[in-house]
């Protein structure tokens, strides 16, 4: 399973790239996600086009991926320059229609790995139509503003009541690769890491978000053991029968519900 985890800092980026974690997240988007996510407790990011020049000379054994802003107008000058200083992946956040992802396709013009991250009720609704374009060579599911879109309460509802199913069955259908949101370490957060990591493996993801308690005290031995935990449990979750994968889908969709009345209140 691809890896991926959100940091600008030079320090905790070169020990990133030495213990088994694949991708670098530089995050450009700052438009209008302060008005969308300012009363959760998600991280508000300060980075800029100027890391993705800093960061891509020291990586040796990850590649760069950049979120960009939304559609604007500024779009095609942001991922030109974010390919010339050293991106591999260029992601598309936000995005409602097939103008726009036809845009960023043409934009991109294959001189970097297109990745959508599929996050609004309106790019939910229109899929199938999305699904037709040329030139998308992965897509990732973003559960918080997904969730947030849809008006439910926690974002991993999306994947205990099969919405995420019908969305994956769709995307595998046209053989393009996806992730799905993030997760925690493995024996940790309000739904375990590795819960999440089994319906992963049951949806046919190969990718996911290493979330903020991945950095939490870094240290390099700490962090290794955990991406290897990680690793194991999909592993693990690769010999598990059809049926023990429905059971650990319907004991996330319990804990998902009753995490959900909790944040209600």
């Amino acid at each position: 399973m691809i890896t991926m985890i959100l940091d600008n800092d030079v320090n905790n980026i070169k020990i990133y790239d030495t213990v088994g974690i694949d991708r670098i997240f530089i995050d450009l988007e700052v438009n209008n996600k302060y008005e969308r996510q300012g009363h959760l407790d998600t991280v508000m990011s300060t980075h800029s086009i100027n890391d993705v020049k800093k960061i891509k000379p020291i990586l040796k054994n990850t590649k760069l991926l950049v979120r960009i802003n939304p559609i604007y107008e500024h779009t095609a000058k942001e991922i030109s320059t974010s390919i010339k200083n050293g991106a591999d992946i260029i992601m598309l956040p936000m995005f409602k229609s097939v103008a726009e992802v036809q845009l960023f396709i043409d934009y991109v013009s294959k001189k970097a790995r297109t990745c959508l991250l599929l996050e609004t009720s309106e790019a939910l609704a229109r899929i199938d139509d999305i699904l037709e374009i040329e030139g998308i060579d992965e897509i990732h599911i973003g559960l918080n503003d997904l969730h947030l879109s849809l008006g439910l309460d926690f974002m991993f509802e999306l994947m205990g009541d099969g919405l995420i199913e019908y969305l994956t069955t769709k995307i595998k259908s046209k053989h393009i690769p996806f992730g799905i949101g993030g997760v925690a370490r493995m024996d940790e957060g309000m739904l375990q890491g590795n819960i999440i990591i089994k319906e992963h493996v049951r949806l046919g993801s190969s990718m996911v978000i290493l979330s903020r308690t991945f950095k939490r005290d870094l240290d390099k031995n700490t962090l290794k053991k955990e991406v290897i935990k990680l690793q194991l449990c999909e592993k693990e979750a690769h010999t598990l029968s059809a049926k023990e994968l429905i059971e650990n889908k319907l004991l996330l969709k319990k804990l998902a519900k009753d995490i959900a009345i909790i944040q209600k209140k």
